[in-house]
């Protein structure tokens, strides 16, 4: 490469530029001849050496979404790219370039630096990291471990045990005090411009000392090791999250006497405080008297919108995101969130739920962990960070599914307005393809998805298949890219036409990208 390079007075990367793309299909170099396609678009074809794939790509994309980046989102659908999370906790595509690992690298592209191939050696990587990271957490003492590269669902959700405060040892507590002052002094030199080259690594190096300090200052007790586990997991920007203290629902009930950190409070044991005599008020005192109480904190309420909007954050909050706790609220809101996975054939190819299922973990890693402290933390938040989480609990409650039996076609029908309202565009989370739609319904059925989606022409294609699977294969080819959508996905409005609403015109044959 080198020579050939110095031969033609050049670099190596152009050189390797031109030679990949003359691995480009001569289908596709002969329509760049042509001028049918520009030097971007036919650049990003070097990402692929199967020219049959090439040509099959620039066939299912419309002429409205051939850009070079649709074309190298449809060439490496298959790959993982770089910037994988997966491929970060690994330590980058070298250490799965040393372990075996094929990578492709797209030359015409700086900003990424490569894809790996290998599926399957990915996640063996990953799985044995996160198993080496798992036995260190089980040799604490926890009852069990869960590992997986993605974060369990719902999992800041159950019912969970605390670490107790543990004073530090006179040598520690010093060496925390030293640390961080030896801390505050780096970063001190650090913004005033007069530190060394250095620093910057021994700053990082006093943070693990101090992390590693301040982690003496709480611990589990036993019997929260023998009823609890931990999860270990990759969170959303790829690092290894450690979450300990969790108790599997119905795995454990409560001791009588214990309480919601493991450990077993005294009981008939020790010097208790003498008892002081009270006389408590009827019942129907007590009733009157916090009637009254009622009415008060209404009529504040009422007057403190922004208390109300933390009370309000606060009750949905408790259904969604502490669900196995019995913490209440004093607002007697109902919130319904039903799980959408059993309506689903193929839930983890639901982007909706993979994107809401992020965000919940997200959050999950914000909201405090004891739910007693969720009312107290809200109001120290910003107004915005308490509205955000207004959106993320009312969604919670958003159902739109159409059961075979139901007393809610109102509610699903308002889904619509509200999917208006929101300006949602449907083809960014739903795709139809033959496993997502075509295989599940009869040949009338494709024949008359592909005539509305792409005419009357591409209609008899379908037709003239001999089998149904060869109809799904066709239609699957034909719909790919233009945007149409089963009339159950899309968002209809009272009196429009279903083809209009789809996002087609009844008088063009080329379906046009919907506006956002």
């Amino acid at each position: 490469m080198a020579d050939i390079a110095a031969r033609f007075g050049t670099t190596e990367i152009v050189v390797r530029k031109r030679l990949a793309l003359a691995r480009v299909s001569p289908v596709l170099l002969g329509l760049y001849r042509k001028e049918d396609i520009s030097f971007a678009q036919l650049s990003a074809f070097t990402v692929s050496d199967d020219h049959e794939r090439q040509v099959a790509v620039w066939n299912s994309l419309s002429a409205w979404n051939r850009e070079p980046h649709s074309i190298r989102r449809a060439l490496t659908e298959e790959m993982i790219p770089a910037t994988d999370k997966r491929i970060q906790f690994l330590g980058g595509l070298g250490v799965y370039e040393d372990a075996g690992g094929p990578v492709k690298r797209d030359l015409f592209d700086d900003r990424n630096a490569g894809y790996a191939l290998d599926l399957a050696l990915v996640e063996k990587l990953v799985a044995e990291k996160l198993e080496a990271a798992a036995a260190t957490v089980l040799a604490e003492g926890w009852k069990w471990i869960e590992c997986s590269a993605t974060a369990p669902v719902g999992y800041h959700a159950m019912k969970r045990l605390y670490p107790k405060p543990i004073a530090l040892s006179k040598d520690d507590q010093a060496a925390l005090d030293a640390a961080q002052a030896e801390y505050d002094e780096l970063a001190q030199s650090i913004e005033n411009g007069v530190a060394d080259d250095e620093a910057e690594t021994m700053l990082a190096d006093v943070e693990k000392r101090i992390d590693a300090l301040n982690a003496r200052t709480e611990a589990f007790g036993p019997e929260a090791l023998q009823q609890a586990g931990a999860f270990v997991f990759l969170d959303y920007y790829g690092r290894l999250a450690i979450e300990r203290g969790f108790v599997k629902p119905n795995e454990n009930d409560e001791t009588e006497d214990g309480n919601n950190d493991g450990e077993r409070l005294p009981s008939g044991k020790g010097t208790a405080e003498p008892k002081v005599p009270t006389v408590s008020p009827s019942a129907a005192l007590i009733e009157d008297l916090t009637a009254h109480k009622t009415a008060a904190l209404r009529i504040e309420l009422a007057n403190n919108p922004d208390v109300a909007l933390v009370a309000v954050v606060h009750a949905m909050l408790l259904r969604v995101a502490y669900p196995y706790h019995s913490e209440q609220s004093a607002l007697q809101l109902s919130l319904t969130h039903e799980r959408l996975e059993p309506s689903m054939k193929d839930a983890e190819s639901c982007k909706g739920l993979t994107a809401f299922n992020d965000l919940a973990d997200n959050y999950g890693h914000h909201l405090p962990g004891n739910p007693a402290d969720l009312f107290d933390w809200l109001m120290e938040q910003p107004q915005d960070t308490v509205l955000s989480l207004l959106a993320f609990g009312a969604a919670h409650s958003v159902n739109a599914v159409e059961k075979k039996f139901t007393d809610r076609k109102k509610g699903i029908e308002q889904a619509n307005q509200l999917g208006r309202a929101l300006k949602v565009h449907m083809q960014d989370w739903f795709e139809t393809t033959a496993d997502s739609y075509f295989k599940h319904v009869n040949r009338t059925t494709i024949e008359l998805a592909v005539a509305e989606a792409k005419g009357s022409d591409a209609e008899l294609s379908v037709r003239a298949a001999a089998k149904k699977s060869e109809a799904v294969t066709i239609a699957d080819r034909v719909v790919a890219g233009s945007g149409w959508l089963p009339s159950p996905v899309r968002l209809t409005s009272p009196g429009v036409d279903t083809e209009i609403e789809a996002g087609r015109n009844p008088d063009d044959n080329q379906f046009p990208e919907a506006a956002d």
